[in-house]
């Protein structure tokens, strides 16, 4: 059995130690991967090494709608043997021990070090540059160092996680994308219903759901949406402005993101949330229904608040980003046409 989508990024293809145990509906492993024996991937969980390597060691499961992802021009990820993910996680730019259990919606955000025997509970968010150390459990966001684990506990955690990833639904249709630009971008493996408009240069990668059920969804021109975020329009619709990043794992619906925006890695905006044009919200962050969240900020948070100013180092970062997903987004779109 192999993933649903292998894509070569640069040239070079995941490698497998032997061929995985199981890989799920759209599941994607992309470039300079190398995965060891008896690797679990589920439905829609995103391997994506465009830029830096990941590795990850034998035994490996990795739960439905989670991702695994590298700052592309920093940070590789590296993973031990037998460490469980669970669904809609994402580990991010780090490394990560053996022996670790990282739960349902918990986020791992660059540079961070896991050490061996770890858990981390559901919903936890792993500050930057953080290090875990072996042998506790660890919650939170950000998260904090909580009590000892015992190995007993981890794989009583790891086996409930797999046991919920043989209970998910089962497959869902998969609609024809809106037709788009020759400049847009939409992975083979998002799914897109409803009506959608996409700007020139915009990118929809691996995995995402935008469903315009009632109100539309307008993306704007160059605006990149990562690896298994969902987006939902049951009221007025979702409108998101040009030069903005909605990073993995977002979840939004009925709101408004302005321009040159970016939206971090697991976070959850509630319906009429208000992001104006040029904020910066910090991984892991959610807003309350209706906030609006006033420009020139970095914010962050269960709600979300301001955290401090959006210098001109945040906004040459969050620049360089939408250029580099635009660059993305044209070879991707190559490659996906040469893979048919």
């Amino acid at each position: 059995m192999t993933p649903d989508l292998i894509l070569p990024y640069d040239g070079i293809l995941p490698v497998f130690a032997s061929r995985p145990v199981w890989c799920g509906r759209a599941s994607t492993v992309i470039g300079a991967a190398t995965l060891g024996a008896q690797a679990w991937l589920g439905d829609d969980s995103v391997i994506r090494s465009d830029g830096q390597p990941i590795t990850a060691g034998d035994r490996f499961w990795l739960g439905a709608r989670s991702t695994v992802h590298i700052a592309t021009e920093s940070l590789p990820t590296h993973i031990g043997d037998r460490v469980t993910v669970g669904r809609n996680a994402v580990v991010h730019a780090c490394t990560v021990g053996s022996d670790v259990v990282i739960e349902d919606d918990a986020i791992i955000l660059d540079g961070a070090i896991v050490g061996n025997n770890v858990l981390i509970e559901a919903g936890a968010t792993i500050f930057p540059r953080s290090k875990l150390e072996s042998g506790f459990a660890y919650g939170g966001n950000p998260a904090k160092r909580l009590r000892p684990v015992t190995p007993e506990e981890l794989a009583e955690r790891a086996e409930r996680l797999r046991e919920a990833s043989g209970e998910a639904a089962s497959p869902a249709a998969h609609p024809e994308p809106p037709e788009t630009e020759e400049s847009v971008f939409v992975a083979r493996t998002a799914r897109l219903s409803g009506r959608i408009a996409l700007g020139a240069g915009s990118t929809v990668l691996f995995s995402c759901e935008l469903a315009a059920e009632v109100g539309p969804i307008v993306v704007g021109a160059d605006t990149n949406i990562q690896d298994n975020t969902v987006i939902r329009s049951r009221g007025e619709g979702v409108v998101i402005g040009r030069d903005t990043t909605i990073g993995h794992n977002v979840r939004m619906a009925d709101c408004r993101i302005g321009a040159r925006s970016l939206i971090g890695i697991g976070s959850v905006l509630a319906p009429g949330t208000v992001v104006a044009d040029d904020v910066m919200l910090a991984g892991g962050s959610t807003t309350d229904p209706g906030q609006l969240l006033e420009g020139g900020h970095l914010w962050g948070g269960r709600p979300a608040r301001i955290l401090g100013t959006l210098d001109a180092a945040k906004r040459a970062m969050m620049s360089h980003i939408v250029e580099g997903y635009c660059r993305h987004g044209r070879e991707y779109r190559l490659l996906q046409e040469q893979e048919g």
